[in-house]
């Protein structure tokens, strides 16, 4: 029997994407393409839209590990945040391949359908790391309050380390790039979307601290042994506008010693 090519669109979750694995092999469709409705986007394949269904999604994240092998669900899961163009069609296609070669998959390091995903997470994972060192908070009113602009989405990632280094606080942390913000309150948590924060300016004691952390960036910087190369390297440009010490008064830039 041939397999139909069409489009799916779906509501953009792990648990949507999910369900269109199900509907594929159920109804023998090929997706050529994955959209969310809120894409502009035009095909010239058959579109149909797909109803996110748990019971459906659960099944198939639950087959993943038992037909290909340990560790499968893990890269699956991992995969659908990065940033990989076209991340839905490449992780499909892994499925895929996986259930018709079955066990031994995973270890097919080299394949580029299992390849592609693997460089794919360990970005993610990489990018996770750094923020967990780099995100930055300021306390508004009592609760601590963070920006990133990751690449991948990295919530999911740092969420336990934030949680357990500032169990007793309450914080949010936003991440501006895919408008999804992590909340904690003591014994607590949740991520959802937010697309848009909008703070009150820093009282007088953030701005005193930012000030003292700039102060001791200066002060302790030794002006003979400059690198900006090495200081690029172990903290990209790309992460310091939303980090603390580089902002005065909560807006601008301000480069440390040698940047």
């Amino acid at each position: 029997m041939s397999w139909i090519p069409v489009c799916y669109e779906y509501d953009g979750t792990l648990e949507g994407f999910l369900t269109c694995v199900f509907e594929s092999f159920a109804h023998h469709e090929e997706p050529v393409c994955f959209q969310t409705p809120h894409e502009d986007a035009c095909t010239l394949w058959d579109t149909r839209s797909v109803n996110t269904d748990r019971r459906k999604a659960v099944r198939v994240f639950r087959s993943m590990d038992a037909r290909l092998g340990r560790g499968a669900s893990r890269l699956v899961y991992r995969a659908f945040l990065t940033c990989l163009e076209e991340k839905e069609v490449h992780i499909y296609r892994f499925l895929q391949y996986g259930y018709q070669r079955e066990r031994g998959v995973m270890e097919e390091l080299g394949h580029p359908l299992v390849s592609v995903l693997q460089k794919a997470v360990q970005h993610l994972e990489r990018e996770a790391h750094l923020y967990t060192g780099f995100a930055r908070f300021s306390d508004h009113r009592g609760i601590l309050v963070g920006e990133i602009e990751p690449k991948n989405r990295v919530l999911p990632l740092i969420r336990s380390h934030f949680t357990q280094r500032y169990h007793r606080e309450c914080f949010l942390l936003w991440d501006r790039t895919h408008q999804e913000a992590l909340l904690y309150q003591p014994g607590q948590w949740v991520i959802v979307p937010m697309e848009e924060l909008r703070l009150s300016a820093a009282a007088e004691e953030e701005l005193h601290w930012r000030a003292l952390w700039r102060r001791f960036f200066h002060t302790v910087a030794i002006e003979e042994r400059r690198n900006p190369r090495c200081q690029n390297t172990q903290l990209p440009k790309r992460y310091r506008n939303r980090m603390t010490e580089f902002c005065r008064d909560g807006e601008g830039m301000e480069a440390l010693p040698g940047s």
